[in-house]
């Protein structure tokens, strides 16, 4: 099982420090946005950077694009910061092994991005007034979207508990999306699909480049 963590705190830290970097700076925005206000009282997070659109002046959020970046690494309260903080730890060091650092970090900022474009989009679609949304669980579908492409088309790099593991996850995050009203189902949606077209694009990349060599 890829999934179970076995390594000490040191080790955790020298084996994925992009994941442990990740971790660390949404503890430290959580902090710092808590000190100075709620957590989960929405005008204070738009004040810190949540992403946020208004469909009839600014449907994709672009007049401060930035918050396409910060509010991957915002949270609406403790428990939300804990649940999405242990999923990246147990979750992320396999793929961030598999990509190696530079590449991981960009495959995971981008998939955050997508995530809240995706939002902006299904805003428009739906034809909602606003968005506002904040947290890191776009990215970590974009992982768990690598996955879902991992367990599908290169089964023999996982083993049959974490192919179930990753279907599992999968399955009942999108129900859960549905279900409950306070989250992003588009966010995870959105995250899900960029991660897998993404690590396809990446695993076909590398495909080529071993073929030439």
């Amino acid at each position: 099982m890829i999934f179970m963590r076995y390594e000490s705190f040191r080790g955790y830290l020298r084996m994925y420090p992009v994941t442990a970097g990740i971790i660390a700076l949404n503890i430290v925005y959580f902090i710092i946005v808590a000190l100075s206000g709620s957590t989960t009282d929405d005008y204070h997070l738009i004040r810190y950077g949540s992403f946020i659109t208004i469909t009839s002046i600014d449907p994709f959020g672009l007049i401060e694009p930035w918050r396409y970046v910060t509010s991957m690494f915002m949270h609406s309260g403790l428990m939300h910061l804990m649940f999405n903080m242990f999923s990246l730890l147990v979750f992320a060091p396999p793929l961030e092994h598999l990509l190696r650092k530079v590449r991981y970090g960009v495959f995971y900022l981008l998939c955050g991005i997508l995530a809240n474009a995706f939002v902006a989009l299904m805003a428009v679609l739906l034809g909602d007034n606003a968005v506002h949304a904040v947290g890191a669980s776009g990215a970590i579908y974009g992982v768990y979207g690598a996955f879902l492409y991992i367990a599908l088309f290169r089964k023999a790099w996982l083993d049959e508990g974490s192919r179930k593991t990753v279907y599992t996850i999968l399955i009942f995050g999108l129900i859960y999306s549905i279900i409950t009203p306070q989250v992003s189902l588009w966010g995870h949606v959105g995250g899900g699909l960029a991660g897998f077209l993404l690590y396809s694009s990446f695993d076909r990349a590398m495909v080529r480049r071993k073929r030439i060599r």
